[in-house]
């Protein structure tokens, strides 16, 4: 029954996407605002289609999602992480690796939005550019959203924070919003199988600029891992 259910999610999640994408398409020839309310439409209802498969989604601390400009950072566990920031923040940009925005419809509305595409092997070339396009973003109040761990881990693995977001946390100058996850314990990283139960996005206590680097990147990590590691045992 499990599979059949997720079956089923996924052929609707296609569906949803790619109709919200075509029949989107005219937004994109109007301001980007437009294109953030597609995105928190669409997102609301990936979110809401996971009842097929028995998940309820819970959002916790709201009071600490950011409305201002802000970085974001959330545990990654799956691809329901980044969509559930389109869903939540009110003006959500992420850092994507430049292959992603060739894909039509996709590529086209990211960068209506002002996600910041990156050659992960620009190094500092890339953190520059980084710095500078997150700094235009804050302007319009936006918030910039960057996976520490730079790459989905499964539940429970072995913590493995970039030191990327160190570099930006002290160029930018403004708040880190860590985001904790159980996600991927009923999305998994890989296969279509999604299992029953409450997927809970945990927006934390932000941490001010202005830390050392290696007390920023403890907090982070550590705020992140215990509140994961306590949704686990849901």
């Amino acid at each position: 029954m499990i599979a059949v259910r997720s079956f089923l999610y996924v052929a609707l999640f296609y569906l949803w996407t790619a109709a919200i994408a075509v029949l989107g398409t005219p937004v994109l020839l109007g301001p980007a605002r437009w294109t953030l309310a597609l995105f928190h439409f669409w997102g609301r209802g990936v979110v809401a289609m996971l009842a097929i498969c028995g998940i309820r989604v819970e959002v916790r601390g709201r009071e600490h999602i950011p409305q201002g400009p802000a970085l974001v950072a959330p545990k990654h566990q799956c691809m329901l992480d980044v969509f559930a920031q389109f869903t939540w923040l009110p003006g959500s940009a992420f850092v994507m690796k430049k292959e992603l925005a060739w894909i039509p419809w996709f590529g086209w509305y990211a960068r209506k939005v002002g996600t910041i595409v990156i050659d992960r092997e620009g190094h500092s070339k890339t953190l520059r550019q980084v710095v500078r396009e997150g700094t235009e973003l804050f302007k319009d109040g936006r918030q910039v959203v960057i996976f520490p761990e730079g790459t989905r881990q499964p539940p429970g693995a072995p913590p493995d924070y970039k030191p990327g977001i160190a570099a930006l946390y002290r160029e930018l100058d403004v708040p880190v919003h860590p985001v904790a996850t159980n996600a991927g314990v009923h999305w998994p990283r890989s296969g279509f199988i999604r299992r029953p139960g409450v997927i809970v996005f945990e927006y934390l206590e932000p941490i001010p600029p202005g830390l050392k680097r290696a007390e920023f990147m403890r907090t982070l990590e550590e705020r992140i891992e215990a509140a994961s590691a306590k949704l686990l045992t849901l």
